[in-house]
């Protein structure tokens, strides 16, 4: 009887350390699409120093860099049909809401974009990553202390899609590495790429 309790306990516990899905890889050579702004374009490096740049060659990946400067929610739902028709992604990594915040637009608009923009995808039966971008607050970014806005956590566990999170806020809570107030410098675009490298191997997209 004590053995069979203490079978159960161990059962209990490994079933505890493995709730986190792990999703299909993405082979190498896969188109996948990035659907961003700025922070996509890479504004603050050169060509070439852009994390989707860097991702790719982390990757094996031919990622498709739609990052537009300016960009918000509205604008990438916007482009996103056409991208999808034409690219045919394997993976679409959504990286928006940035210019949402500064412009003050409405919150409940920006979640229905992004949602819109996740349904989209699942519609064409393309698997959607959304990366979490932190809340806008000079101050914050000025004394280093920036967090991811609360509602991509939200949408991410509504819409069940896995969610990078922290990739943003820690870089540019690093004045060390940051080209302006929003925007990383070419060494901080480096880290963004890694640690998101990082983050979808730990979710499985990447062997």
């Amino acid at each position: 009887m004590k053995k069979l309790i203490y079978l159960l306990f161990i059962l209990i516990l490994a079933s505890c350390g493995s709730h986190k899905e792990k999703y299909a890889a993405i082979p190498q050579g896969a188109t996948v699409l990035i659907l961003g702004d700025s922070l996509s374009y890479g504004t603050g490096a050169n060509t070439g120093e852009d994390y989707p740049s860097l991702l790719a060659k982390t990757t094996g990946w031919k990622i498709i860099n739609e990052g537009v400067p300016g960009d918000t929610t509205g604008g990438g739902l916007e482009r996103l049909p056409a991208l999808l028709e034409q690219d045919q992604p394997k993976l679409l990594i959504v990286e928006l809401g940035g210019n949402d915040f500064i412009h003050q637009l409405p919150q409940n608009e920006t979640i229905a974009n992004l949602k819109a923009i996740l349904a989209l995808a699942k519609a064409k039966s393309v698997t959607s990553v959304l990366v979490a971008i932190p809340e806008f607050s000079p101050l914050k970014a000025a004394i280093g202390n920036l967090s991811d806005h609360p509602l991509y956590e939200a949408i991410a566990k509504e819409t069940a899609t896995p969610l990078v999170a922290d990739v943003f806020a820690d870089v540019l809570s690093d004045n060390t590495v940051k080209s302006d107030q929003i925007h990383p410098n070419a060494q901080g675009y480096a880290m963004v790429s890694k640690n998101m490298a990082t983050k979808l191997k730990l979710l499985g997209f990447v062997k």
